[in-house]
């Protein structure tokens, strides 16, 4: 109500002008203005409507009296409270013991208290159950543990939950435990974890609760810490119970000895904050012995710093007490040397208190960290080690310029405490009114630490680490990046690997991007024309149905590579999902159509599934199988094959499509147990196509035009992306605002992309600037992130551009309006192009082949979509989701691929009959062939062309002895430099001839019938070894007698076997290229080690003559290009 009065406030001063209201009533949550008095003497009395818990209050003055001078009187009261409160010395028998009167079972119990303390370890208290089951709240390094303690004295401790850090702070700190049936809720202070409650705690009560003393629970030691709670605690209540009262009012149901008060220890601390911070105190109270004695108390998150520096007497040196890597060393440095080091101690920039002591007597030195539990380092100086005037702790003064007295080491950034000088205790408290030493910089009377991976800011399990001003995170093996591990380095789905130009192959999906749900491994099968998600299960295999004796049903469990979560989202972000059901019987029924009970049934969806009765290719709810849908089984009486009871084999497979009810979670089978019965099952992997978030595309063709959506939320962290494609030069892709903060992101101009936000630290920009415009009208790629350490801007490819935010700022983003895209609130001009609705705003945006064409290669052809697109491969001897994937196969002696085309004449009789591709164009005017091979053999005939009207064309692998590549053609020779070849090399030959008109067929090997004798001949030894990637124009024999047996005009004579022996991977890695020019002909070859002639033959009869083409190279890996 505050705030909705707040709002309607500004909203009547915008409107109405009305300037009064905005004096009156300027309330905003914790905010709220009070007039005051105008005289020296009355008072004005304001009383809060809710009290308000603070540990500061700020004042700031509106206004002043006009006629008076300025002053300021305040007095606050506080709410009525009760305050019991005990404290325990740390010993064996300070401790409260509370047994309940009888041993009943509840359904919720509630422990609540607030505690200090100056020690970071101690069991603060336990709660036992019957055979010693119980849990237990302890102290250790400043931290609040939640452990699970075992039936046994033998068994570990497990910590169940962590909660608050720095707790010894001798601040009063709130502790409330719930417990429920199935989990816990701890709280400390304002942060809660829940806890889920391990089984064997179902039927646990509480019989006894102990408080501070680690005795006097069945004989148990301590779990964790090694001391008893020493502090104070206060308002200790069970159940409603006031513990400390029952203790006092001596109460049979409490024990123990406390005592009812609370002693406040003296110990002042100071703070170092920065390389101006100094502590500076005399050292004549030193013994006149010679030695030195001195000690104190640090904590520090910082690896490195300066804790002490003092002169020796008579110029003997300087005394440095420094941490390095977190290890406490002691340099003694004159004239620019080390005249002794020692270290103690490690790992000491844990944020915990550490005690130093130094002493230096009878000539020998000794440096020792936290006492017995730390360590020590000693030595026998040849020189006396005294203090000559000052201690120096944390630095030194600036205008203390001298070489011996300047601090070579790292500034200490810290809180010091217990500053001991032999033996006797520096009272801060006078130095900081000026009676004692000097001082800069310094925080006194406070410890100013804060630990900033307390609670963790990191996310998704990257590991926290900290300075004194920053904390930093470590995101390996995560699976995210980022400042803040916040954004993913994965896709979220298939679809947006396959726009990154990725082929079929395993991939990680995070598939709600920056969301709690972790990523998971799929395989990515990128088809043609689809791009599936595949996720797999324990048994994908058609299985046999084995029945147990006595078990009426076979039942069988499937369980998913992906969590349940995954699967829930993958599914519903999807557009598409399926999945295989079949089974195969013989004398087995299934659903016991058509009106009979099923008996076999599957179960499917979220959880555990519903159960579904009907099977794969049927509609839900039908009790029907894929036949009675198609309206042919094998039994037109039943509406499943199975369920017709025959002797022979028969099988009801088919998809699943309805998402609702996926996965297939079981499979019950009930007609398995019967004599003859025989079954098998199989269920598929759960595919889905389609992501329905990648292409969810609007345009804009106003500049007025926009989306708006609720408020936007990402108060600590938060990342947006999108992708836009545009010709206009500026425009507002998303706003959202609040009373002062704001995010935005915007096309500032043709070539720069602007993040901008704030969250009270005044504006900050992120910017990111191309050397290519912008507004191209093709698709542009932004990632924006904003978290509490820094904000960045990715485009495209290009390097990030990162902006850190300040250390101790604000940081929560507070917005209230709508969340706009595509335009703006703020600003007229929206953007005009891409992103309920504004008039203006179409779903979809075309020209996906402008930006992804190029992914489509070797001939691919990119076709539109209209959530996205794909290549079409057919013209192209390719195949795969970009044509990438050559076709290739292996023949033996024997095999052969031919192909033939319609004549002309019958394709101009018959208009409706659709042409060849060879025949698209009547025009063509030569005949474009290629191909790659890999054979042993010599000579081979490899291809042959030929027509109706005579003529053909031949490529042959023929024995040469010469060992150079030559080229024939009209009576012309040319010879090209001689080469060394390489056996059983890959060679792709590439060639194009100019004709006239002519009609030609193709055969791969073809009967020698058709062949003059010397071709004939070649013919008949038949061909062994590799072809791949065959096409003549836009004609593919290979590919079509490989891929499309069915529906393509060829033969296929004798074994032909696909395989990858054409790929890239197998050719030779030694070839190298070179370029030839032969009578303005161009030759590219790629030459190896053996001699092979490829001899390419042309016959054509044109008056009366024949011209024939030879060429002669070596093997290895050969192109060649004849124009």
């Amino acid at each position: 109500k505050v705030l909705e009065g707040y709002l309607s406030c500004l909203v009547e001063v915008e409107t109405a002008k009305n300037a009064a209201c905005s004096c009156v009533f300027m309330v905003f949550v914790y905010f709220q203005s009070f007039p005051g008095n105008s005289n020296a003497d009355s008072v004005v009395q304001h009383k809060l409507q809710q009290p308000a818990i603070a540990r500061f209050l700020r004042l700031i003055p509106l206004d002043w009296n006009p006629s008076g001078r300025i002053g300021l009187r305040l007095e606050t009261y506080g709410c009525p409270y009760t305050s019991d409160v005990v404290s325990f010395d740390g010993g064996s028998s300070s401790g409260l013991v509370f047994r309940s009167p009888v041993s009943r079972r509840t359904s919720r119990d509630v422990v609540t208290l607030k505690f200090k303390t100056l020690r970071n370890s101690g069991t603060l208290l336990r709660a036992e159950g019957r055979d010693g089951l119980g849990f237990s709240l302890e102290l250790e390094k400043g931290k609040l543990l939640l452990l699970k303690q075992g039936r046994t004295s033998a068994s570990e401790p497990r910590r169940l939950a962590s909660l608050g850090s720095l707790l010894d702070d001798q601040h009063w700190h709130h502790v409330a435990v719930e417990r429920r049936s199935s989990h816990l809720n701890l709280t400390v202070d304002k942060h809660t974890e829940r806890v889920q409650i391990p089984a064997e705690f179902s039927h646990w009560d509480v019989e006894q609760l102990s408080v501070g003393a680690v005795q006097g629970f069945s004989s148990q030691k301590s779990l964790v810490s090694k001391r008893n709670f020493q502090g104070c605690l206060e308002n200790l209540l069970y159940n409603g119970h006031n513990l400390i009262e029952l203790a006092r009012n001596n109460d049979h149901q409490v024990t123990g000895n406390v005592t009812f008060s609370c002693a406040e220890p003296v110990s002042v601390a100071v703070t170092f904050t920065g390389p101006q911070s100094f502590l500076q105190l005399p050292g004549a109270t030193a013994s006149s012995s010679g030695g030195v004695s001195l000690g104190f108390q640090f904590r520090t998150w910082n690896k490195a710093g300066l804790l002490l520096t003092f002169d020796l007497p008579q110029q003997g040196g300087v005394v440095w007490l420094y941490l390095s890597e977190a290890r406490l060393r002691l340099q003694i440095h004159k004239g620019g040397r080390a005249l002794l080091e020692l270290t103690a101690g490690a790992a000491l920039n844990d944020g915990q208190w550490h005690s130093v002591e130094m002493n230096s007597k009878r000539g020998r030195l000794t440096v020792a960290v936290d006492k017995e539990e730390g360590g020590s380092a000693q030595a026998s100086p040849l020189f006396p080690v005294a203090i000559e005037s000052h201690l120096f702790f944390g630095g030194r003064p600036a205008e203390d310029t001298s070489h011996e007295c300047r601090n070579p080491f790292n500034v200490f950034q810290g809180c010091m405490r217990l500053l001991t000088l032999e033996n006797q205790n520096m009272d801060l408290i006078m130095v900081q009114q000026k009676q004692l030493g000097n001082y800069s910089n310094l925080q006194i009377d406070m410890c100013g630490i804060i630990d900033r991976c307390s609670p963790s800011r990191c996310e998704h399990g990257g590991r926290c680490s900290q300075s004194w001003t920053v904390f930093h995170c470590n995101c390996s093996d995560s699976g995210y990046s980022g400042a803040t591990c916040h954004s993913s380095v994965y896709e979220q789905s298939c679809e947006a690997y396959k726009h990154n130009g990725n082929t079929s192959g395993h991939f990680y999906i995070d598939v709600d991007g920056s969301g709690p749900i972790k990523p998971q491994l799929v395989y990515c099968n990128m088809t043609e024309e689809n791009t599936w998600m595949v996720m797999q299960h324990n048994n994908t295999e058609l299985t046999r149905v084995r029945p147990s004796p006595g078990v009426k049903q076979h039942l069988v469990h499937f369980d998913y590579s992906s969590r349940e979560e995954q699967l829930s989202v993958a599914i519903s972000q999807s557009e598409h999902c399926e999945q295989e059901l079949s089974y195969h019987c013989r004398k087995s029924r299934l659903l016991n159509t058509p009106e009979g009970s099923p008996f076999s049934w599957w179960l499917g969806g979220p959880g555990s599934g519903r159960i579904q009765t009907y099977w794969g290719g049927a509609h839900p709810g039908s009790q029907q199988c894929s036949c009675g849908l198609q309206g042919d089984c094998v039994d037109p009486q039943h509406y499943c094959n199975c369920d017709a009871d025959r002797m022979e084999w028969t099988e009801d497979s088919g998809l699943l499509t309805h998402k609702e009810s996926l996965p297939v979670r079981s499979l019950v089978l009930g007609d398995v147990q019967r004599p003859g019965s025989e079954a098998a099952y199989r269920v598929g992997p759960l595919r889905c196509r389609g992501d329905k978030n990648f292409w969810n595309a609007a345009f804009f063709d106003k500049e007025t035009s926009y989306l708006h959506f609720p408020t936007f939320h990402g108060e600590l962290s938060a990342d947006i992306s999108f992708l836009f494609k545009t010709t206009a030069s500026s425009g507002v892709f998303l706003e959202n605002l609040g009373i002062k903060d704001f995010i935005r992101i915007e096309l500032s101009s043709s070539t720069q992309v602007l993040f901008s936000f704030d969250v009270g630290n005044g504006p900050l920009e992120v910017l990111v600037e191309s050397r290519d415009p912008l507004n191209d009208n093709r698709w542009h790629r932004v990632r924006a992130e904003r978290n509490i350490k820094e904000a960045s801007l990715r485009l495209d490819d290009l390097p990030v551009a990162t902006q850190e935010a300040p250390t101790d700022g604000h940081f929560h983003l507070q917005l209230n309006s709508q969340l706009f895209i595509g335009g703006t609130a703020s600003r007229q001009k929206g953007f005009r192009e891409r992103a309920k609705i504004t008039p203006g705003v179409q779903p979809g945006c075309p020209g996906h082949c402008s930006s992804y064409g190029s992914l489509c290669q070797n001939q691919g052809r990119c076709v539109e979509r209209t959530n996205g697109f794909h290549c079409d491969c057919s013209l192209s001897a390719y195949t795969g989701v970009f044509c990438q994937t050559e076709v290739s196969a292996s023949f033996k002696p024997g095999s052969s691929v031919s192909y033939t085309f319609k004549e002309p004449y019958e394709l101009s009789r018959n208009s409706s009959a659709l042409p060849s591709s060879i025949y698209s164009d009547m025009t063509l005017r030569g005949e474009n062939v290629s191909l790659s091979f890999r054979t042993n053999q010599s000579p081979a005939l490899l291809l042959y062309v030929s027509s109706y009207y005579r003529e053909h064309l031949a490529l042959l692998v023929n024995k040469n002895g010469e060992q150079d590549v030559r080229l024939l053609f009209e009576g012309h020779t040319q010879n090209t430099e001689k080469k060394n070849m390489h056996t059983n090399a890959i060679i792709t030959v590439h060639f194009r001839h100019i004709f006239s008109t002519f009609s030609l067929i193709v055969f791969v090997s073809p009967e020698s019938g058709d062949l003059d004798p010397d071709l004939a001949r070649l013919a008949s030894l038949g061909f062994a070894g590799c072809l791949s990637v065959v096409q003549f124009n836009t004609i593919s024999p290979l590919k079509a007698a490989l891929l499309h047996p069915d529906t393509s005009p060829v033969v296929i004579s004798g074994p032909l076997v696909q395989s990858n022996c054409g790929s890239a991977g197998s050719a030779n890695p030694y070839a190298e290229e070179n370029t030839h020019h032969l009578s303005g002909m161009k030759w590219t070859s790629q030459l190896g080690l053996r001699d092979i002639t490829i001899v390419v033959l042309h016959s054509v009869q044109l008056t009366g003559t024949t011209k024939r083409c030879t060429f002669v190279c070596h093997t290895g890996f050969l192109k060649v290009s004849l124009v």
